[in-house]
C-alpha cells in the first residue's frame, strides 16, 4: 500500500493524538491534517517533557487543542469520545527517570493508560488505539537482529512499564473488543523534539551540543550498535499499523533494521558541524546497569502485516534535523540547562 492510499484513509476521520504536542505526536498530526483527519491533540505540556506547541503552529488553527492529563480519567472520557482513531503517545520516556522516580513512571506509563482504555471502553465507537512501546521491554539483549519473540529483560523500570501498559491494551482488546496494536520503537531521533536535556534521544542532544560549540561524549569504546529510526519514519509506522487491519493487541518492532555504532552516529554530527571534538570516557555506574547490549531491529513482522518500511538514512536523518534546529533552536532549549549526557 503507498502513502498516499495510506493517508487517504483517514480522511474525514477523528483522531484522537495523546502527547501530540510532542515530536512523534506532532509529526503524525500534520500528515492527517493533510490528508483531511479531524484531528484532536491532548497533551498536559508538562515542562520537563516533550510538549512545545510550536510543533503545531502549522496547523493550530485546522486541529482542535486540549491541555489536559492523561491522569486525568475526566479529561480523558471527554477527549476520547467520538473518536475513531487514537495515536496513544502520552508517556514519561527517560529510563533514567524511571529507575529514579518509579511513582510518576507508574502514574503516567501505567495507571493513566488504564484511564485511556477505560474512557474508549465506555465511548461507543470502540476507536482503534496504536500505542507507543518502545525497546526497552526487551532490556539485555540475548540475539540479534531482536525479533518480537525476543524474551523480555527488562533493566528499568520505563521497559517494565511499557511491557505492562501493552498487557493491559491486549487485555482490553481481549475482554472488551478494544482494536488496538502496539508498536516498540527502538531509538528515534528528528525535528521537533525537545531538546532541554539529554534524557530523550542522544542523537538530539548531540546535535545541541554540537551547535554549542561542546565536545560528544561517548561511554567506552563506543563500539556497541543502536537502531536509530527517523521519526518521520516512525510517524509513517503509526499510520501504516492504523490503517491495517491487525485489531488484536499485536506487537510490532519499529526501527530502521540497521545497527549503527554509538562512535560512527556521533562522528557523522561531528562531520556536519565543523570543528566538534568526539571524545572518550569511561561509562559511570548509572548507564552501565541498563547498557543493553548491542541491538538491531528485526522489522520483518510490521512490514509482512502492513506493508511499512522504513526510508531515512542516518545519514539524511541527522542532517535534516540538524538544519531544523539551526533554524529553529530558540524554540527547542535554552543554553545554559545544566543536564548530564545520557547514552540510551
Amino acid at each position: 500500500m503507498t502513502p498516499e492510499a495510506v493517508l487517504s484513509w483517514f480522511r474525514g476521520k477523528r483522531v484522537l493524538i495523546t502527547g501530540g504536542a510532542g515530536m512523534l505526536g506532532s509529526t503524525i498530526a500534520l500528515k492527517l491534517v493533510e490528508a483531511g483527519a479531524r484531528v484532536k491533540v491532548l497533551d498536559a505540556m508538562l515542562a520537563t517533557y516533550g510538549g512545545n506547541l510550536f510543533n503545531l503552529e502549522p496547523v493550530r488553527d485546522q486541529i482542535q487543542f486540549l491541555q489536559a492529563d492523561l491522569r486525568s480519567p475526566e479529561a480523558v472520557l471527554s477527549a476520547v469520545e467520538g473518536a475513531e482513531v487514537v495515536f496513544n503517545l502520552a508517556a514519561q520516556v527517560s529510563y533514567i527517570d524511571s529507575n529514579r522516580d518509579l511513582i510518576t513512571d507508574l502514574d503516567i506509563n501505567c495507571k493513566a493508560q488504564i484511564n485511556l482504555l477505560e474512557a474508549a471502553q465506555k465511548a461507543g465507537a470502540r476507536p482503534k488505539i496504536v500505542f507507543a512501546s518502545s525497546r526497552f521491554v526487551y532490556g539485555k539483549i540475548e540475539y540479534n537482529p531482536v525479533d518480537e519473540k525476543h524474551p523480555f529483560n527488562c533493566l528499568s523500570i520505563y521497559g517494565i512499564h511499557k511491557l505492562v501498559a501493552e498487557k493491559y491494551h491486549k487485555f482490553f482488546t481481549l475482554q472488551h473488543g478494544i482494536p488496538t496494536v502496539s508498536l516498540r520503537i527502538a531509538n528515534p531521533y528528528g525535528p521537533r523534539q525537545q531538546m532541554k536535556h539529554s534524557k530523550y534521544g542522544i542523537v538530539n542532544w548531540f546535535i545541541r551540543s554540537a551547535l554549542e560549540g561542546k565536545p560528544l561524549t561517548v561511554y567506552g569504546e563506543g563500539l556497541q550498535a543502536r537502531d536509530y529510526v527517523y521519526v518521520e519514519d516512525v510517524a509513517w509506522a503509526f499510520l501504516y499499523a492504523a490503517w491495517s487491519d491487525r485489531t488484536g493487541g499485536e506487537c510490532y518492532n519499529v526501527g530502521s533494521g540497521t545497527g549503527t555504532p554509538f562512535q560512527e552516529m556521533a562522528h557523522r554530527v561531528a562531520e556536519l558541524v565543523p570543528g566538534t571534538r568526539v571524545i572518550h570516557t569511561e561509562w559511570n555506574l548509572e548507564n552501565q546497569l541498563v547498557e543493553t547490549g548491542n541491538y538491531v531491529t528485526d522489522i520483518s513482522k510490521i512490514r509482512r502485516d502492513t506493508g511499512w518500511g522504513p526510508h531515512v538514512s542516518i545519514g539524511e536523518g541527522v542532517a535534516r534535523t540538524l538544519d531544523f534546529y539551526r533554524r529553529n533552536r530558540e524554540l527547542y532549549w535554552k543554553s545554559d540547562s545544566p543536564l548530564a549526557e545520557v547514552q540510551p
